[in-house]
């Protein structure tokens, strides 16, 4: 496979939030501050960004980390993991805050895998960032495990490892996942027929129905009774790695997970299973609140990841 996972997701028109009125974000970035942690919003809490290696996806894990949080970094490969960490630790975080994760998503039993290590080592977990996205191919290309390269990693690794993860989640009390989604998913369509787009291949087509697939499973990553959250939001267009899909200038990836950040603070209020632009509910394509569909797209994404589930 020719495409990276990547960390950051575009999205096409929203303003991010303005993060900054309540966060002093070059306070976070100071070496020289060496201010503790436990007063700060997210001390005492762990956090999993999935995708951290770069863009939106680093952003995020600093600014958790600068809020006090102990961040899981997540990147497809070792070297990636520690080579983030090492960036994270020379724009200021603590060491001790950073916890480097190593899984390729083009691999479902590697997102099993990293879900053990979590549910291992973490028996409560506050936060899960579902971040990690992949630009589609050129051309149709499918995983060992027989699915469409941007479906899997951008939507099926999220599904399963919300649902690995339910029990550190549950036993957080207020825990919350955000699903970093995108605005392209207004233009999508599920192909149920063919899901992986094998006999009619588009890479934007492919990628907008990931992100579709992502929001419309937000409110399921969250059942009813587990004391668990679920939002999902696109970040605005920013400049990641998946800018060339819109062709258009972006803001710094660190607007975007300004904005990513803001859904995680326990003093941000949020609805579960709604999608967020701009700090706000926004409208979303008119399948992703149809219940039919949505148990439709659980039941079709517990096929697809199989007995890992």
């Amino acid at each position: 496979m020719s495409d990276a996972v990547l960390s950051a997701n575009s999205t096409e028109t929203a303003e991010t939030a303005d993060f900054t009125e309540s966060i002093d974000l070059t306070d976070l970035t100071d070496p020289a501050n060496t201010k503790s942690t436990d007063s700060l919003p997210l001390s005492a809490r762990t956090a999993l960004v999935t995708g951290a290696s770069s863009g939106i996806g680093w952003e995020t894990a600093r600014l958790l980390a600068g809020l006090g949080a102990t961040v899981l970094v997540h990147a497809r490969s070792t070297a990636e993991a520690e080579d983030a960490v090492e960036r994270l630790v020379a724009a200021g975080v603590r060491r001790d805050q950073l916890v480097e994760l190593a899984a390729d998503f083009t691999r479902l039993s590697e997102v099993a895998v990293l879900a053990g290590t979590v549910v291992k080592h973490y028996p409560a977990l506050d936060l899960l960032v579902n971040n990690a996205a992949v630009m589609a191919p050129e051309r149709c290309t499918l995983t060992d495990d027989g699915n469409g390269v941007s479906l899997q990693v951008n939507f099926l690794a999220a599904h399963l490892l919300s649902k690995l993860l339910r029990a550190p989640l549950a036993a957080a009390g207020d825990a919350r996942v955000v699903n970093v989604s995108s605005s392209l998913h207004r233009t999508a369509s599920m192909n149920w027929s063919d899901p992986h787009r094998v006999k009619k291949y588009s890479r934007v087509a492919a990628y907008a129905q990931s992100q579709l697939a992502l929001t419309m499973a937000t409110a399921e990553m969250a059942p009813a009774g587990s004391g668990v959250t679920a939002v999902s939001l696109n970040p605005g267009l920013c400049d990641t790695a998946l800018l060339p899909l819109y062709g258009r200038v972006g803001a710094p990836a660190a607007e975007g997970a300004a904005a990513v950040v803001r859904l995680c603070l326990p003093t941000t209020t949020v609805v579960n299973g709604h999608y967020y632009e701009g700090g706000s509910v926004a409208a979303t394509a008119p399948v992703v609140q149809e219940e039919r569909s949505q148990r439709r797209l659980v039941k079709l994404a517990d096929q697809l990841v199989g007995s890992r589930a």
